[in-house]
């Protein structure tokens, strides 16, 4: 699927480049092609780019150009633009998760939705592979997807005050890990030892755009050993 990209004024240091009107996984080819040919094409001059399900926010330099002289910058990349063909050899990134309702309290809420078993939604969540669409809300903060059909729940009605850190979660057909504490209303069914986000690591995010993602299920001993968290959700 090729894209039909617009350039739209994003403020005084940014444009947004809509590339795609439609969430697809297909897209990610040339989402993340765009995101590598800013790096190159505006250098020292690019502030940040956000690349989400379907554009890349391209924040700039207002002292060093124009919004002019950028949204030429982005015309020229546009007009050269390829996708990238090698999203499906990226190594699959693996995030060990204790699914227990002591630390996932929605699964219960999950099982009535569906009428699976919770062996059943464990499995489902964790055999399939997620691709990383975008980044936000919450620092290294990763939007995930597709979700299979059978575990799609809408988001909570009224939003936890405070979610721990590692809290694996799913709403709509979506599924990501909280990387610190933060109030949220995804449902949370189990939790992850990984380390989400670390201002110390140079990429800051464990995850990034593009990236595969594997659940793997592990049981409380082994959730320990890896220095996961296993305090009970504070009721709310």
């Amino acid at each position: 699927m090729s894209p039909q990209p617009r350039l739209e004024n994003a403020g005084m240091d940014a444009w947004l480049v809509r590339l795609f009107d439609g969430i697809d996984e297909r897209n990610m080819g040339w989402i993340t092609a765009l995101v590598r040919a800013c790096e190159q094409a505006f250098g020292d001059d690019l502030v940040d780019l956000v690349p989400s399900y379907t554009t890349v926010l391209v924040q700039y330099d207002p002292l060093r150009l124009d919004d002019d002289q950028a949204r030429k910058k982005l015309q020229a990349v546009l007009a050269g633009l390829t996708p990238d063909r090698d999203l499906a050899d990226t190594p699959v990134k693996e995030l060990p998760v204790w699914y227990h309702p002591s630390v996932g309290p929605d699964m219960a809420r999950l099982e009535r939705h569906t009428g699976l078993a919770a062996d059943r939604l464990i499995q489902l969540h964790s055999e399939h592979e997620y691709r990383v669409f975008a980044l936000g809300f919450a620092p290294g903060f990763a939007f995930m997807g597709s979700l299979p059909a059978e575990l799609e729940l809408p988001r909570l009605d009224t939003p936890r005050p405070r979610v721990p850190a590692g809290s694996v979660a799913i709403a709509g057909r979506q599924t990501s890990a909280y990387p610190q504490v933060s109030p949220g209303g995804w449902n949370l069914l189990g939790r992850t030892s990984a380390t989400l986000f670390d201002p110390r690591s140079k990429r800051l995010s464990l995850l990034q755009v593009g990236d595969r993602v594997r659940f793997v299920p592990v049981d409380k001993a082994a959730f320990e050993r890896l220095g996961g968290d296993t305090s009970p959700m504070a009721t709310r």
